[in-house]
């Protein structure tokens, strides 16, 4: 009995991990830090930002095909080898794969869409268009994008994730991202 618990947990952290692989290991490699400063400094601005999020958004997705490997596991293992670990494998990522899916019938957007890197260039054209200040400095702070000269807040977008190797060590900084799943800290305010 003991042993099948063991075997189910075992599963379910498998499976649970591996649709995270991409944005767990990849994005915190040196190389694809370069341009960017250390957590949790604030970032500038730039095409470089919109670039990263344009990548996160494809690993995010990229999850899907990395959850497929233990679904499919999982499924041979109830079929020929230990139910119990099977079934934890198939059961974590099968719920990771709904999770991701239920974006496009109402569920809670992915961490880093499309129209957050449409309104990052919006807010770079227009710091340079139209400035707040002498000096514009627009950088995105955890809680939204402001200028780092006056101050003023550009825009109310909060931070999620952005793939940097965190100030709090690998160990803990991974089991953040397990449970935020790279969504901001703070959610955004609605005008509603």
């Amino acid at each position: 009995m003991l042993e099948s618990i063991i075997l189910f947990i075992v599963g379910v952290f498998i499976g649970h991990i591996s649709p995270r692989l991409p944005i767990l290991m990849v994005t915190r490699a040196k190389g694809f830090n370069f341009h960017f400063p250390h957590h949790p400094e604030p970032i500038s601005l730039s095409p470089h930002l919109t670039q990263r999020v344009m990548h996160l958004r494809v690993f995010y997705w990229l999850g899907i095909v990395f959850a497929l490997i233990p679904l499919a596991a999982g499924y041979m293992s109830l079929v020929w080898g230990s139910a119990s670990l099977g079934f934890g494998m198939w059961l974590s990522s099968g719920w990771s794969v709904i999770n991701k899916l239920q974006t496009f019938v109402g569920g809670n957007p992915p961490p880093w869409t499309y129209d957050m890197a449409i309104r990052l260039q919006v807010v770079m054209n227009k710091s340079k268009q139209d400035p707040c200040c002498d000096f514009p400095e627009p950088e995105w702070q955890l809680t939204a994008v402001r200028c780092a000269s006056c101050n003023i807040t550009l825009d109310e977008m909060p931070r999620p994730d952005l793939g940097r190797k965190r100030s709090d060590g690998i160990i803990m900084g991974s089991i953040r991202i397990l449970a935020s799943d790279g969504h901001p800290i703070v959610s955004e305010q609605s005008n509603d």
